[in-house]
């Protein structure tokens, strides 16, 4: 392998000729071998930079044009452009397990886009840190790539993944309009309900998710940028936070504005706790959807059964004909991964100590993961399972016929005791609800008839 020198305030480092990265980014790739390749910084913080680098360049710009040219920033936001476009693919290769400010993952970015800054201008014009991270601190830009990176992760994927599944949703509401089946409570036999209820209350759910999820996108959108080193924006011009949170605001869309308070900024993740603690409601409601699916599907002949899902593979490698509820298992596994992730995320945020969190790469790695594994997840359940649910009709009609909660309906009529007592006399000799009612003298047949209606319990 070939290498050219390059340097920093600590001496020369060999970096590999065909890579754009300089010696800071070297030096931590030698100094932390820690999931090399496997648990590297998300491609989603390496976007998150390459906007926040070059909404700077251009506030810079605007703000101290004797320092950030023209000529400067249009080599810097040619080289971003190219970062977002993936075209600088294989120049970002520091893990999570690094320093908890992310410093080095600020200054891959830097010399990244400085070296190929210099190649588009065609001669030595930009410096890392004198150009790059002009008026910003690692300790201001990590947190806004974070903020930034979960801003887009949960309006661009999240959000839209639930949706998805939430029109399916309410198309299955309409076409199982009417179909009365045995509800379920304690995993026991309980009232009925229809079929279309059951799956309006699973609807319903994960609107109040995505109603959640919007509610913790607000404060989210409040960046740190502009804090630079322990939030009191040293080396920063007059203007240069609000007018830098514009820029981001116009290369995104999205409604970003300058935090009002800094020093909050820079050491508090309260937001990335509030907003995954909605992530993770998602998780949970995925997890009690996909775990009703697969119970009443269970089967297919000494389970529920009451619904039909697609066969999507063999389900064993010894039992031949078997299929298995795969995607709904793909679903609950992922829940249970956010729920751990929760944890992570919660314990790297109280890791704020005086002026700065540095627990700030982990948190990030486990909030991106849950955002990025359930809207997945979501989408693949969507596309595998939910859309080809179809009712068994005669299983849910059998199953409602059957239950013995159905002697609720009499409750009003020979009262709750005897309404147990019919319901335990039909259980035990194994007969119908009204033989159990007419042998224990509570009720005629004629009567039974007249006011025993399953149907009409819902």
């Amino acid at each position: 392998m070939e290498y050219r020198i390059e340097h920093d305030s600590m001496g020369e480092v060999k970096v590999p000729a065909d890579k754009l990265w300089g010696a800071q980014t070297q030096r931590s790739s030698m100094n932390f071998e820690i999931g090399v390749g496997i648990e590297t910084m998300p491609r989603e913080i390496i976007n998150a930079f390459a906007i926040l680098k070059k909404a700077a360049a251009m506030t810079n710009a605007e703000l101290k044009p004797e320092k950030m040219t023209q000529a400067k920033l249009s080599a810097i936001a040619q080289a971003c452009d190219e970062v977002l476009e993936g075209k600088l693919e294989g120049n970002f290769p520091l893990v999570v397990w690094q320093t908890g400010s992310g410093t080095q993952s600020n200054m891959n970015m830097n010399e990244v886009l400085a070296n190929r800054g210099n190649q588009i201008a065609g001669e030595k014009l930009l410096h890392p840190n004198d150009d790059i991270n002009m008026s910003q601190s690692s300790n201001d830009t990590f947190p806004t790539a974070m903020h930034i990176a979960a801003v887009t992760m949960i309006e661009d994927k999240l959000i839209p993944a639930a949706e998805v599944l939430i029109d399916t949703f309410k198309r299955l509401e309409q076409e199982n309009e009417g179909i009365v089946k045995s509800g379920r409570t304690h995993l026991q036999d309980a009232t009925p309900i229809t079929f279309s209820q059951e799956i309006s209350g699973w609807r319903s759910s994960l609107e109040r998710d995505v109603e959640m999820l919007r509610l913790a996108v607000k404060p989210l959108c409040e960046l740190a940028l502009g804090g630079t080193a322990v939030g009191t924006g040293l080396n920063t011009p007059k203007g240069f936070a609000e007018l830098v949170a514009q820029n981001v605001k116009k290369l995104t869309g999205k409604d970003f504005a300058t935090a009002g308070n800094k020093f909050h900024a820079l050491t508090s993740k309260d937001e990335l706790v509030f907003a995954h603690g909605a992530i993770k409601a998602l998780a949970c409601d995925m997890m009690k959807i996909a775990n009703d699916v697969r119970w009443l599907a269970s089967g297919p002949r000494d389970g529920l059964g009451e619904i039909f899902i697609p066969e999507n593979e063999p389900g064993s490698s010894i039992m031949p004909g078997k299929v298995n509820p795969t995607q709904c298992e793909a679903v609950t596994m992922v829940a249970v991964q956010v729920m751990g992730n929760d944890v992570a995320v919660g314990m790297a945020a109280s890791q704020g100590n005086f002026e700065l969190n540095v627990f700030m790469p982990v948190c990030i790695y486990n909030f991106l993961q849950s955002g990025r594994l359930l809207s997945e997840a979501i989408l693949s359940f969507n596309k595998n399972c939910a859309v080809g649910i179809v009712a068994n009709r005669e299983k849910m009609h059998h199953n409602l016929h059957n239950s013995l909660m159905l002697v609720t309906a009499l409750n009003p009529y020979i009262g709750y005791e005897n309404a147990a007592k019919t319901a335990k006399k039909a259980y035990k000799d194994n007969i119908s609800l009204k033989e159990a009612c007419v042998e224990l003298g509570f009720l005629t047949a004629e009567r039974f008839d007249e006011v025993f209606h399953p149907e009409e319990m819902v």
